[in-house]
């Protein structure tokens, strides 16, 4: 445990804790947080994908509950879930990739959907207290190119087979709730979360735009960009990561926060702040402040389709957990771009490690400042359901 790592009330201190995905760049930061707030963590996913991963940089395999299984396979879910039996689930596991879901739309629907249907299931054989938080996606919405944020209670949709899937397990989430786990008045309470783009260090994947940036610098190339004047909702890491971690500490607590489990049992937005929508083209000469490089616009006419414009209304968060976000935009493009110049040249996962635990620490800081509730340390009284 981290002493400097404060925060959600203690929730996390001692508690079983299972993480789906956990080898992916979100999991990754998720796992190394909940360590830091005293966490036993328990990690269930296939093997990382890209080379490098922030799962293996980080050394996360040697200081958890390292589980190897395909979450498209029911019976492997099922067991982990009866094993660890949690006190929180965080959901992550997804093909996350929407040019890829052109590809392998099957494969998709797979994961995203039945995978998400077998951790439901699971749960339900649960007979203890429980807080699950399901992740999906900011590109659950209806995309109708709207200027102004999405709210929860929007229509759901999608145009390409990942936005169409995540709002499908959004309805499969929403039904299984109001079906198995009414009200919240049972020992499992679930919510799920809808997070903007999030970027940060230790991000390798394909076909998003910051580790595009950062190969291409690296072998001194012009950073291509598919759509450069698309808009979405920038925010680092850890922002959707401190709403997860805050929206289940207090399903399990909702009086820290004067509220029903009812009430906090449905579906959140976590997103940044409106200056944060900004399109790719200024995310980009952001970074290039930091590293110095070059762009050309790489748009292809006869591409599969992507959405244009994207941004989220928090509202809810903000009115139910007290949740805002705590970086501006500048700082979250700096935050990212330093962890990638300070650890090019870093193989030993010690320093990487130290440069992950700097960031969450001046995070929680900041949050500390900003008066955030979450980053704060006990709660007295109002913790019970």
């Amino acid at each position: 445990m981290n002493p400097r790592l404060t925060g959600f009330g203690g929730a996390f201190q001692g508690r079983r804790v299972l993480v789906t995905g956990h080898t992916g760049f979100k999991g990754s930061w998720l796992c190394e947080w909940l360590l830091g707030l005293g966490a036993q963590v328990t990690g269930f996913s296939q093997p990382p994908e890209t080379d490098p991963a922030l799962f293996n940089q980080l050394g996360l395999a040697s200081r958890m509950d390292h589980v190897l299984g395909d979450i498209r396979g029911e019976a492997a879910v099922a067991r982990v879930v009866s094993e660890t039996r949690p006190d929180f689930v965080f959901h992550l596991a997804a093909q996350p990739l929407v040019r890829r879901s052109y590809r392998e739309p099957i494969a998709t629907w797979q994961t995203n959907v039945m995978g998400t249907l077998h951790v439901l299931e699971a749960l339900r054989r649960l007979d203890q207290p429980c807080a699950a938080v399901l992740i999906t996606t900011d590109k659950c919405y209806e995309n109708r190119e709207w200027v102004y944020g999405y709210r929860e209670n929007d229509a759901l949709g999608g145009r390409d087979p990942y936005s169409s899937s995540k709002a499908a397990a959004e309805i499969a989430i929403h039904a299984w709730r109001h079906s198995y786990f009414p009200a919240g008045d049972g020992p499992v309470r679930i919510a799920s979360a809808r997070a903007g783009n999030v970027i940060g260090g230790g991000d390798w994947s394909e076909d998003r735009i910051v580790p595009d940036c950062i190969r291409a610098l690296r072998r001194g190339q012009p950073v291509k960009m598919r759509n450069p004047w698309a808009t979405r909702p920038w925010q680092h890491v850890l922002e959707p990561l401190s709403g997860y971690l805050w929206l289940a500490a207090c399903l399990l607590h909702p009086g820290w926060v004067q509220q029903t489990p009812e009430t906090l049992c449905g579906p959140f937005n976590f997103g940044p702040g409106p200056d944060a929508n900004r399109s790719v083209a200024e995310l980009v000469q952001e970074i290039m402040k930091y590293c110095e490089g070059s762009f050309v616009d790489a748009g292809d006419p006869n591409a599969p389709h992507e959405a244009g414009r994207l941004q989220l209304n928090t509202d809810r968060a903000h009115a139910l957990l007290r949740w805002s976000p705590v970086w501006r935009f500048q700082q979250v493009v700096l935050e990212t771009a330093k962890w990638y110049i300070d650890t090019q040249d870093i193989l030993d996962p010690v320093p990487i490690h130290d440069r992950v635990m700097d960031q969450m620490e001046t995070y929680t800081a900041n949050a500390v400042a900003a008066g955030v509730p979450w980053a704060a340390g006990r709660f007295d009284g109002g913790g019970g359901a």
